[in-house]
């Protein structure tokens, strides 16, 4: 092996997944004599935790020759030296290493302390104020972050054999603060619950590399308990035990009686739920109980005689909204009179809007307190701007505690409302519609609206659909289109996905459905980029960012999201300022996408905005969610992912101008009817398909959904029998 001195001139590529970089360092004089190289920069490429352009560090390996990159350097082992000339210093100090310290401000700290900058910060960081335009209280903003990182640095030493990127050793850091190698010592699995983005392979490669045996009951226990949860991350409420011990022994590669074995001790500890050939995270099977009991008694509950004549009111309603209702419309609103609780579903077009106005009037007629929610910000604005009144996120409704990590609103402190109208519960998951009920009154209206024919919840269950497969809940379909929206081909072909039938893509010049028949992927990419930003725009005077969204299947794939989001950015946003985070990079005026739910931040799994400023020196990037600022630290851009087109599951509850949807036999596992018929609904004014016709028959004839183990439909059927008896 050989040593190797230099200083970090460029980071080419880095992957925050297993910490490999290619980087150019600049060698010193004697390193370019005994090498005979004459190019002062050159290539590095190995396994590094962090990395920061201006830091200086001793490599350990060798030199080899690359056919098609040339000589390069590739280090095993590696170590930090704090730079020792001044220029050496500038560049550690301005390379975002440091909250609080741009180009500008390191240029200055360094000029005026010269080679004792590191001794002052180390030591005396007061001294700062000392330096034109650094003020008291950018001196607490860098004397945290410099503390901070002389953390993350210890943390990292530790972390840097197993390969644990800046990104999660920050999110380490701030987990466990100073506790952070004792954590890890402890049980390196615990990982896997508190720090998101970890999974349990990264874990698995610390505890394996800290000595923890691959036959270690703490080991096979947390393996289990990861399959679990991946299983919930796929929609499923429990895993089938044949099929857990299977998967578990050969993640492990333990025999299978060390699974079972381990089995029992997870449900001696309670720590799953066993039932017959299930098995349960706690969680989830103390959820869908929790979710048939209180549904089962808010319907049981004596309801009282309402003096109002319906009829009446209905005609009222008629002529105040200029609009005749359907019979299973006044069948919705008559039932409300006789149950408790009450789903309303059905399709685009079929009068759900007006149905839920003419249930809020009748309720204003009987001076009821009324409470509007959905489970996302999106949905909740739609609902709001529908029926004329302010409606909250589930979440707001029920006063989440990001400190406390709690609801505050349950069964010791309900909802003070007599009527709850919740919309688009097919995306409501069964833990939110858990915490959701325990905080309803017993004697509550509770009226459950959605479509049940598209795609169910990203969260584990399928509320909606086992809810009305039960039976016990009273239910009113609306099926019937109404005369103004027979005329959209959007609703109309909506309709016939769902039932199986092509939709019509011919007819009159400016419809509102079109298909563009294109096999070739690269050119269906070409045909969606030219869309968004010429022809669209130009004929119907829109955004190109915020009134059209690309909606894919999936996201690999050169018509998968992740290509179609790099080349729309590249034509849409080319010049934003810019920021790099791993392997991708945010500009300013980017489309993104929040990808897991923050309650400290209230944003949640799918809210969509724009950013509107990158600070460097402060290392935040602002978003602006349906116009509300949101500050990320750079080690939170992890949660943030181009926007410009995102999966069809991710557009659940929302609605846009212009739908654009790639719809091709590359797509083949996921192309299926409710996926399409989701990804049609999300359009207000125009959907736009491009691929084959093929693709577009198999996702029509593919009416067999990925089955989800639930148990809710069950749990209904059998607390109805109960209460019966």
């Amino acid at each position: 092996m050989e040593n190797l001195k230099g200083i970090i001139e460029k980071i080419v590529y880095r992957n925050n997944e297993n910490g490999y970089i290619i980087a150019k360092i600049s060698l010193e004089k004697s390193v370019l004599v005994k090498t005979g190289k004459e190019d002062k920069l050159t290539t590095i490429v190995g396994n590094m935790a962090s990395v920061n352009i201006g830091e200086d560090y001793e490599l350990k390996g060798e030199w080899v020759n690359n056919s098609k990159y040339g000589w390069q350097f590739n280090f095993k082992d590696y170590q930090l030296i704090l730079p020792t000339s001044l220029f050496g210093l500038k560049r550690y100090l301005s390379s975002g290493l440091i909250k609080g310290v741009g180009p500008a401000t390191a240029d200055r700290i360094v000029k005026y302390f010269g080679d004792k900058t590191l001794e002052v910060l180390e030591n005396d960081i007061q001294r700062l104020t000392e330096v034109e335009g650094i003020a008291e209280k950018r001196i607490k903003v860098i004397s945290k972050s410099w503390e901070q990182q002389k953390e993350i640095k210890r943390v990292m030493i530790f972390l840097q054999s197993y390969q644990i990127t800046t990104g999660y050793a920050v999110k380490i850091y701030k987990t466990y603060g100073n506790t952070a190698i004792e954590k890890l010592k402890e049980n390196p699995y615990q990982l896997v619950d508190d720090v998101f983005g970890i999974g349990f392979k990264i874990a698995d490669r610390i505890a394996q590399n800290l000595g923890i045996e691959p036959a270690s009951p703490a080991r096979i226990k947390a393996g289990i308990k990861y399959l679990l949860n991946e299983l919930t991350n796929q929609g499923h409420c429990y895993g089938i035990i044949n099929e857990i011990i299977d998967q578990s022994s050969e993640l492990l590669e333990v025999e299978k009686l060390l699974v079972e074995k381990n089995l029992d001790v997870l449900k001696n500890n309670q720590e799953i739920i066993l039932q017959e050939d299930r098995v349960w995270l706690p969680f989830y099977y103390f959820a869908e109980l929790g979710v048939s009991k209180k549904l089962i008694e808010l319907v049981k509950f004596p309801q009282q005689l309402i003096n109002l004549d319906v009829p009446k009111k209905i005609k009222y309603l008629e002529k105040k909204y200029d609009i005749s209702f359907a019979e299973e419309q006044k069948e919705a609103i008559e039932k409300v009179l006789l149950n408790r609780v009450l789903v309303l579903t059905g399709g685009p077009g079929t009068g759900k809007t007006t149905t839920v106005l003419g249930l809020i009037e009748l309720f204003e007629e009987l001076k009821l307190k009324i409470i509007l929610a959905a489970p996302t910000g999106r949905a909740a604005k739609k609902l709001t701007e529908t029926t004329g009144r302010k409606a909250k996120t589930i979440h707001r409704l029920l006063e989440y505690s990001p400190k406390r990590g709690i609801f505050t609103k349950n069964s010791e402190n309900p909802i003070q409302a007599e009527v709850i109208i919740l919309d688009e519960v097919s995306m409501i998951d069964i833990l939110l519609m858990n915490n959701l009920l325990k905080a309803v009154l017993s004697g509550s209206i509770l009226i459950l609206i959605g479509d049940v024919d598209q795609l169910p919840s990203v969260g584990p269950g399928n509320l909606l659909k086992d809810i009305i497969d039960s039976e016990t809940i009273p239910v009113v379909r609306l099926t019937k289109i109404f005369r103004q929206d027979r005329r959209s081909l959007i609703i109309v072909n909506a309709h016939r996905v769902n039932e199986g039938k092509y939709p019509v893509i011919k007819g009159e010049r400016e419809r509102d459905f079109y298909f563009i028949e294109e096999e070739d992927p690269q050119l269906a990419v070409q045909k969606i980029i030219n869309l968004c930003t010429v022809r669209l725009p130009a004929k119907y005077k829109i955004d190109p960012v915020d009134d059209i969204q690309v909606l894919s299947p999936m996201y690999k794939g050169e018509v998968g999201a992740d290509n179609l989001n790099y080349c729309l950015r590249e034509a849409l946003n080319l010049k934003g300022k810019e920021i790099k985070y791993g392997n991708h990079s945010f500009r300013v005026n980017d489309k993104v996408m929040q990808i897991k739910n923050n309650y400290d931040k209230e944003v949640f799994n799918g809210d969509i905005g724009r950013i509107e400023n990158i600070e460097e020196e402060e290392h935040i990037l602002e978003v602006n969610f349906y116009g509300r600022k949101v500050g990320y630290e750079f080690s939170e851009l992890n949660e943030l992912v181009l926007a410009y087109a995102i999966t069809v599951h991710k557009s659940q509850g929302s609605e846009y101008r212009i739908v654009v949807i790639p719809v091709m036999t590359q797509h083949y596992l996921l192309l299926q009817r409710n996926l399409l018929y989701t990804g049609i609904t999300r359009a207000k004014e125009m959907v736009i398909l491009i691929g084959t016709k093929k693709a577009l028959w198999i996702a029509i004839k593919n009416n067999k959904t990925f089955h989800r183990n639930t148990s809710l439909k069950e749990r209904l059927i059998e607390v109805s029998q109960k209460n019966k008896n």
